[in-house]
């Protein structure tokens, strides 16, 4: 009985293996599915990823030989893993237990908020998208809009830099371009990690930005466990040497003049600094400014309301695009002048903190970087002409020439560097005065020139961008 048992069972096992079984098209589709994403996900993505990763590493290889400082391992490790790190760190894992207490939530609860703010801020810097793609983009852009030159560099003093130290480049924030413009001129340098606000948190632009190692804050967050992260981050990449720009006026400069500096990031940047144990922190103060500021009317709008709430209005930026397309195509285009980035002196900060003991000494420390970075603003064709033009609003264009070259002189007599093209101070206000008079701030009034009272705080805005430097030259 039992023989005949086991006989019909193996029959029936072998029925089934052989039978067909009937499915629905969608579910065999289904199931297809699952199978290929599953052999993908074992099999072929590692695969592609570990051949990307390393093209990746050979390319960044070949670029640290030519940049004077190398892309630190810091700013080229993943994404997920840098999004990791930063919320399994101590002092994260710290903030998120205070938040929790603070707050009445579960600990869980407040880990996932600090994960979310780490997901934002965090970036995922693509060496090949920087260098095979950004930066020449950054170059036709600039080259295109203007005639760029880079001002005064101390080359020997930017060479003396420790190879080991963190490198913070501090600007003025004169307009957007900014970003692109020394992404373009410290190219050969090297890669810039830049704090973005919340202007380009906007999706596609926000993953762009990212892969070019822009890390995204929330200017005007009071989210103590938002502050916490951020500066968490900010410090975690300047322990590992990474190369940042920073804007200490905390935004666009509304009036055209440097502004005093928040302390937000550079107090972020020296939390827990040792000048004895830390690596060096070194800062380069950068000085920019333009012969036109892209946002000019909607920055001079905002100060004029007192209000820093920008009116971005497509049809005005879609018309503006149209009208430099329609110029070019009928050849009465023109460059917007001249734009030019000077470098100052180092600053480091082992020696900074043994010179300034106390308290007080980031509050120091910004004035004397915001000072720097004014001292090295290069004076340009249009600011020049318009520090004249905002004293006078009605003058003979034979004065204006001889205004302009007299404060021409006292400048060099100060040291102050002037991009002048062709080092022709005639052809400089030349340049200058056609540009006001293209864009019809001031006018032609037989041999006078003549600036209108509607257009007189656009005088103000570019003649207060070297007004530190006219005021220098009065004290002497």
């Amino acid at each position: 009985m039992r023989v005949l048992y086991c006989y019909l069972r193996s029959r029936l096992q072998v029925c089934a293996m052989t039978s067909t079984v009937t499915l629905p098209i969608w579910l065999f589709v289904l199931i297809l599915l699952f199978a290929v994403v599953t052999f993908a996900s074992h099999f072929l993505f590692p695969s592609v990823r570990w051949f990307f990763r390393r093209r990746m590493e050979k390319v960044v290889a070949r670029l640290n030989t030519r940049l004077a400082r190398p892309i630190q391992p810091f700013k080229l490790a993943r994404r997920y893993d840098m999004i990791q790190r930063l919320i399994y760190d101590t002092a994260v894992i710290e903030a998120v237990a205070e938040h929790a207490k603070s707050q009445g939530v579960p600990e869980n609860v407040a880990f996932q908020q600090a994960r979310r703010y780490a997901r934002e801020i965090v970036p995922g810097f693509s060496a090949t998208i920087y260098f095979g793609f950004a930066i020449r983009v950054a170059k036709w852009l600039s080259r295109s809009l203007y005639r760029v030159r880079l001002g005064y560099v101390d080359e020997a003093d930017q060479a003396a830099i420790d190879p080991e130290a963190t490198v913070i480049f501090i600007m003025n924030h004169r307009s957007n371009m900014d970003y692109v413009l020394l992404t373009y001129l410290a190219a050969e340098r090297s890669a810039l990690s830049f704090a973005m606000g919340e202007w380009a948190h906007v999706w596609p632009l926000s993953g762009l930005l990212r892969s070019l190692g822009g890390y995204f804050i929330r200017r005007r967050s009071r989210d103590a466990l938002y502050r916490r992260v951020l500066a968490r981050y900010v410090r975690l990449a300047t322990n590992a040497g990474v190369t940042q720009a920073v804007f200490p006026e905390g935004g666009l400069s509304l009036d055209g003049r440097v502004a005093p500096p928040k302390l937000g990031l550079i107090s972020y940047i020296l939390a827990g600094f040792d000048p004895e144990t830390s690596r060096d922190v070194v800062f380069v103060p950068i000085g920019v400014n333009y012969d036109r500021v892209l946002e000019d009317r909607v920055l001079i709008d905002a100060s004029v309301r007192g209000v820093r709430k920008f009116k971005f209005r497509i049809t005005v930026f879609l018309r503006f695009c149209w009208r430099q397309l329609w110029l070019t195509i009928t050849a009465r285009s023109y460059r917007f002048g001249y734009a030019s980035v000077s470098f100052g002196k180092a600053i480091s900060m082992r020696s900074f903190v043994r010179q300034h003991p106390g308290n007080k000494m980031q509050e120091a420390l910004g004035a004397h970087l915001m000072a720097q970075v004014e001292a090295v603003v290069p004076v340009l064709p249009v600011p020049l002409v318009a520090t004249v033009l905002h004293e006078q609003s009605e003058i003979s264009e034979s004065e204006l020439f001889r205004r302009v070259a007299e404060r021409r002189k006292l400048l060099e007599a100060t040291g102050i560097h002037a991009h002048l093209p062709r080092e022709d101070v005639d052809y400089a206000t030349k340049v200058g005065l056609r540009s006001l008079i293209l864009r019809k701030i001031v006018s032609r009034n037989g041999d006078n020139i003549v600036v209108t009272e509607a257009d007189k705080p656009m005088i103000a805005f570019y003649a207060a961008s070297i007004a530190a430097h006219l005021a220098k030259i009065s004290t002497q």
